[in-house]
């Protein structure tokens, strides 16, 4: 049998009192002890994310220099060599270039974005936000436009412009003519109002309608309304082939006239005609420079552009709209007239045919998508003319027109601009739907591509300079002030990317495919994209122009 032994507690003696009062002492200064590593161990745990031993481009055009990144709260808490310091998301970036998010200055989203709020094509190409409204084409209110997308929440931040287009429609319809007195008040008070409602400034785009039947005066009158918020003029000048200088002389006296500061969109000289002539349109935006006037400009990197099929038409066919020109065309003398001035257009910019334009989006017949004019024209078994092609092009219109592709450009003009200090980076796009249409790989591949190509593979430019004119020189010229910088206290939109992987995929025959190369997109300090793969967050802004202090 076991015998169990029974213990007993001591009686109480001053000895033992002091033994016990000793345990409990050291028991509270052991608790103590845990309390105050938790509490380090929590204060070190207080970032969201840290991004750690990467190459930081901080946007200045400074020299890049290794360091690490810690974000809270949607903004960058610290920057510099952060030790002993942990975040819920770590991110290790040794060889990786970590940059503030792009800033794509020329975007047209306004319908693309409501249907694919992620925006990949963006994401995967660097950018975290756009400036939307471009070309004289925007929301009509823009407190309505903000309020669906705060209320959608989209993956990329969107500032927009008011567009002039959109105001003289609003104001006095698709007429070929002048605005009244009354007109003229009446589009300078929608101007003055969508900048209170946020707009960061006017763009015009003077080849579309009804804008092309503006005067300067006109385009003066609205600046100076939009320059009382403190608000930028950004133009798709009214000529960008032969009469190129006189459209770009335009662009610097509206900015002259009203004192507002000037943005001429996608700058380019376009068509076999032109070709050369940037040494001759660049030195005109660095005269106005140094004369005092903030001009600049932006570009994609690709030899061809995009835009509708109306475009080559004359100007006076398109006026009053789709049933305007249909009885026009119907008209067999004004048709005859409408093919004449295509004709002596294509002799100006010495083509002899359009197989330089290319299909992007046909909705009435989508197997035309990819094709040429003179590819369709000879599936209609039309004659290789010039002529017959001119009359696939206005059964084209008939339908309902198309989105093209123009390969007018000249590698050597686009390489020459893209060289230019005072030069951003704007794509000229929307959000496609992946599969949907030929886009122009613009959409998906700009950025990207100026890197790759023009930075890594051809040593146009350097690195941190290309990255400043994407990132701190977008957002200060469109007054986005907590963005463009990699600095404490700034809206934590960063992109971590390989510069040696990072290239553009999209092409002319397969524009579908995004960029690689870029690892991790933050946009309002919440990874967007994660180890290359787009994960579904929308963490994106609007982002109002100064003039909505005002409202």
């Amino acid at each position: 049998m076991i015998r169990m032994k029974t213990f007993h507690y001591p009686k109480s003696t001053t000895k033992n009192t002091t033994f016990i009062k000793k345990n409990e002492c050291y028991l509270k200064v052991k608790q103590f002890l845990v309390f105050l590593f938790l509490s380090q161990l929590i204060f070190a745990q207080q970032y969201d994310v840290l991004i750690l031993n990467g190459k930081i481009i901080d946007g200045t055009g400074n020299s890049w220099y290794y360091g690490d990144v810690a974000v809270k709260d949607g903004k960058i808490a610290a920057i510099g060599k952060l030790n002993n310091v942990t975040a819920a998301k770590v991110i290790h970036a040794k060889g990786l270039i970590v940059a503030p998010g792009f800033i794509d200055v020329h975007a047209h989203i306004e319908g693309g974005i409501f249907e694919n709020p992620a925006a990949g094509n963006y994401i995967y190409d660097g950018v975290t936000t756009v400036i939307t409204g471009n070309c004289g084409g925007s929301a009509e209110n823009i407190q309505r436009f903000f309020y669906r997308l705060d209320s959608m929440k989209t993956s990329i931040n969107i500032a927009t412009l008011i567009g002039h287009n959109t105001v003289r429609r609003l104001a006095m319809g698709l007429g070929n003519r002048l605005a009244s007195v009354e007109e003229q008040k009446k589009m300078e008070e929608l101007v003055a109002q969508a900048m209170k409602e946020g707009a960061v400034g006017l763009s015009t785009g003077l080849i579309y309608l009804p804008g092309m039947y503006s005067n300067t005066e006109e385009v003066i009158g609205l600046a100076k309304s939009a320059v009382k918020y403190n608000g930028i003029y950004a133009s798709h000048i009214r000529n960008e082939e032969t009469k190129v200088v006189d459209a770009i002389n335009e662009a610097i006296n509206i900015g002259r006239q009203a004192g507002i500061p000037v943005q001429i969109s996608h700058f380019k000289v376009s068509h076999r005609a032109n070709w050369g002539r940037s040494k001759e349109t660049l030195p005109l935006i660095e005269t106005a420079r140094k004369e005092g006037y903030d001009v600049t400009i932006d570009q994609y990197p690709y030899t061809a552009s995009s835009t509708n099929l109306g475009v080559r038409l004359p100007d006076w066919a398109l006026a009053g709209g789709q049933d305007s020109l249909k009885a026009r065309i119907a008209n067999p003398d004004l048709h005859k007239r409408i093919i004449k001035d295509m004709l002596a257009q294509l002799k100006e910019y010495k083509y002899k045919n359009y197989s330089y334009a290319v299909v992007a989006s046909h909705a009435a017949d989508t197997t035309l998508n990819g094709k040429s004019i003179s590819e369709i024209n000879k599936l209609k078994r039309r004659k290789p003319k010039a002529k017959e092609e001119a009359e696939t092009i206005l059964d084209m219109m008939l339908a309902g027109g198309a989105q093209m592709v123009y390969h007018g450009m000249h590698e050597d003009d686009v390489r020459y601009f893209i060289k230019y200090p005072f030069n951003m980076v704007g794509a000229d796009a929307g959000v496609p739907v992946p599969g949907r249409g030929m886009p122009h790989p613009r959409a998906y591949g700009t950025n990207a591509r100026i890197l790759a190509k023009y930075v890594r593979e051809e040593k146009l430019v350097a690195l941190e300079e290309m990255i400043r004119r994407m990132t701190s020189l977008a957002a200060q010229k469109f007054q986005l002030k907590d963005r463009g910088l990699l600095k404490e206290g700034m809206a934590a939109d960063i992109v971590v990317f390989d510069f040696n992987e990072v290239t553009d995929k999209a092409t002319f025959e397969n524009p579908h495919q995004y960029s690689a190369g870029f690892k991790y997109v933050l946009v309002n300090g919440q990874l967007v994209l994660e180890n290359g793969v787009h994960n579904g967050t929308r963490s994106g802004r609007t982002l109002k122009g100064p003039g909505s202090e005002q409202l």
